[in-house]
């Protein structure tokens, strides 16, 4: 069986997983093992805007709707970008700022 990928979380996302409502956090753990183990989350969708191979993990209840925006691509790790709120539609500027500069990041590893 194929060792599970580590978990590299980057900035501040641990922490601001950690902020989630206890049935968000719970959700986002069981969806990041599932990625761990090599398959997708339940509710997911590309976002390659912020770098090749970016994800976001969609949980949504009554308190609000949660994004986890995390890469695979890369051979050693799973790495977590960024773990926030999202309060419209649209990803805000802010976020998209953090995810992007969190990705810019990894890639310096890589060369």
């Amino acid at each position: 069986m194929e060792q599970e990928k580590e978990i590299r979380w980057l900035g501040s996302s641990y922490h601001d997983l950690l902020a989630f409502p206890a049935e968000m956090r719970r959700r986002a753990g069981f969806e990041l093992s599932k990625i761990q183990a090599g398959l997708d989350p339940d509710d997911w969708k590309p976002f390659d805007s912020i770098g090749p191979g970016t994800r976001e993990i969609r949980l949504k209840e009554a308190d609000g709707i949660f994004r986890v925006m995390y890469v695979t691509k890369f051979v050693e790790a799973l790495y977590v970008l960024h773990c926030f709120q999202k309060k419209t539609q649209k990803l805000g500027p802010l976020d998209r700022k953090i995810a992007e500069t969190r990705y810019r990041a990894i890639g310096l590893h890589h060369h």
